[in-house]
C-alpha cells in the first residue's frame, strides 16, 4: 500500500506542477537567465542591514549585490527584501480531508497527494523557500519532485518518519532504525524521547539510547532532531542530539545543558498550539486528540513561553525558528516571528534570523541559504513594510524567488 500510495503522490504532484505553470505568472526569464533585483533596503539574514542594493542572480544563485543594471530588472524598492525564511519543524503531511476534518490514513491517496501538495505552496506563499518536514513517508516523494522536477513548493529536507520506543528496545534495534532511515533516503533523523504532551509528556527513551540514536546518526552522515520534554532536553544535550525540539517543562539547567553542548533549541510559541486550539473540532476524535489532550496544551502554553524565554536569553545559545506547523496552519508560519518577540522577548531582528543563517547551519547548509550574498541560492522574499519597526509587516509577504525562480509577485499586478 506505501508503494501505490507514494506512486500516486509522484503522480498527483507532476500533474499539480503542470498545473501550476499554466496558473503562475511568469515574470522574469528562465532560471538560467540572469535578473538583477533594485532593493532600497535588505535585510542579509545575519543581522546586518544593506541600502541601495543591485542584486545580480544568475542560474539560480546570488552573483553580486553591485550588478550592473541591465537586462531582467526586478523592482523592489520601497519593500523589505531578505532572504527566503527556513522553518525546521513542519509537517506538511498534516492536511484537512474533504470534510474539514484531519485527514487520516483512510484518505484516498490521490487526495493525499493534493492536501500535501497544497501544505507546501501554503508555505513557500508565505515566504517560507525550505523546510524540515518530519513526520510521513509522503514527504519523500514531495521533496523529489520539488528538487528534481520543478515542482512547485519549499525546497524540503525530511525525516520521513520518526523513530520511537522505550526503554526496552535494544541497542541492535535502535542501530537498525537508523540505518533503515538512512537506506530510505531520510535527511535527518527524528527520534521521539518523550510522549506527546497530549498524553502526559513522559519520557520514552533513555539518555544512553538516546547516545546510540544520535552517534549512529552521525556516524551515517545524518542529522539528529529530538522531541523532548522535560529532562529529557538535557539527557538529549549530553547524548550529543545536533537539535531538540520543543523543550516544554525544561528547567534552568536544562537549557544550560542544551547551550552547553551547543545544541539548536527549538521551541514553539506562536502558532502550534494556539493553532490546534481555534481548530480544535476538526482534530477532537483522532489518535490522542482528545478534550483532555486539548485542555493541557492551553494549560501548560506558559511553560512554552518560559522555556523560549530562558533560551532566547541565555548567551551564545542557538535558539532556532521553528513552527510545528500541522493541518491549519500551512502559510501562517510566520505568525511564529510575532509569538517569539511577544512571548519571549526575543529583539525582530534575531527572531528573523533564527530564519535565516541560524536555521541554515542547523541543516548544516549555512553555505548556500539563510543569507543575501554571493554564491548563495537565490531564495529571495520581500515584505510591504520594516519588519523592525512593525513585526507584522512578516504577514505581508509580495514577493518569493526560490533558487532563482519567482512565484509570486504581487507588484508585478500593479
Amino acid at each position: 500500500m506505501l508503494k501505490l500510495r507514494s506512486f500516486v503522490l509522484v503522480a498527483a504532484l507532476l500533474a499539480g506542477s503542470r498545473l501550476a505553470a499554466q496558473v503562475a505568472p511568469v515574470v522574469v526569464p528562465p532560471r538560467s537567465a540572469p535578473v538583477v533585483i533594485l532593493a532600497s533596503t535588505v535585510l542579509d539574514g545575519r543581522g546586518g542591514t544593506l541600502h541601495d542594493v543591485r542584486i545580480g542572480i544568475a542560474d539560480g544563485r546570488i552573483t553580486s549585490l553591485s550588478a550592473a543594471q541591465k537586462g531582467a530588472v526586478i523592482d523592489l524598492r520601497g519593500y523589505t527584501v531578505l532572504p527566503g525564511w527556513i522553518d525546521t519543524h513542519v509537517h506538511l503531511e498534516m492536511h484537512f480531508d474533504r470534510n474539514g476534518r484531519i485527514a487520516t490514513a483512510t484518505e484516498p491517496p490521490l487526495e493525499a497527494a493534493l492536501g500535501i501538495a497544497g501544505a507546501a505552496w501554503d508555505t513557500l506563499m508565505g515566504g517560507f523557500t525550505t523546510v524540515q518536514s518530519v513526520g510521513d513517508p509522503s514527504e519523500g516523494p514531495l521533496r523529489d519532485a520539488i528538487r528534481d522536477r520543478g515542482f512547485p513548493g519549499p525546497r524540503v529536507l525530511t525525516s520521513l518518519a520518526w523513530i520511537d520506543g522505550d526503554a526496552s528496545t535494544s541497542r541492535e534495534e535502535l542501530i537498525a532504525a537508523v540505518h533503515l532511515r538512512k537506506a530510505q533516503g531520510a535527511d535527518l533523523i527524528k527520534i521521539f524521547a518523550s510522549t506527546s504532551q497530549r498524553v502526559g509528556a513522559r519520557p520514552t527513551f533513555t539518555e544512553e539510547q538516546l547516545h546510540i540514536l544520535c552517534d549512529e546518526a552521525r556516524a551515517v552522515g545524518l542529522r539528529s532532531m529530538v522531541h523532548a520534554y522535560r529532562s529529557q532536553v538535557s539527557a538529549a544535550a549530553r547524548a550529543g542530539c545536533r537539535e531538540i525540539e520543543h523543550a516544554t517543562y525544561a528547567t534552568r539547567a536544562d537549557i544550560d545543558a542544551a547551550v552547553a553542548a551547543g545544541a539548536f533549541i527549538s521551541p514553539q510559541v506562536g502558532l502550534v498550539v494556539q493553532n490546534y486550539l481555534q481548530n480544535k473540532a476538526r482534530y477532537l476524535g483522532v489518535g490522542n486528540y482528545t478534550e483532555e489532550g486539548m485542555a493541557a496544551m492551553e494549560r501548560d502554553l506558559h511553560f512554552d513561553f518560559e522555556a523560549c524565554t530562558m533560551a532566547v536569553h541565555t548567551p551564545n545559545a542557538k535558539v532556532v525558528f521553528s513552527t510545528d506547523a500541522t493541518a491549519g496552519a500551512h502559510g501562517r508560519n510566520a505568525e511564529e516571528f510575532l509569538g517569539r518577540v511577544q512571548h519571549c522577548g526575543q529583539s525582530p531582528m534575531a527572531a528573523l534570523v533564527s530564519a535565516n543563517s541560524v536555521a541554515a547551519e542547523a541543516l548544516g547548509m549555512a553555505d548556500r541559504i539563510g543569507s543575501i550574498a554571493p554564491g548563495y541560492e537565490a531564495d529571495i522574499i520581500a515584505l510591504d513594510g520594516d519588519p523592525l519597526t512593525d513585526l507584522s509587516a512578516v504577514r505581508r509577504v509580495v514577493f518569493v524567488m526560490r533558487g532563482g525562480v519567482v512565484y509570486k509577485w504581487a507588484g508585478a499586478r500593479k
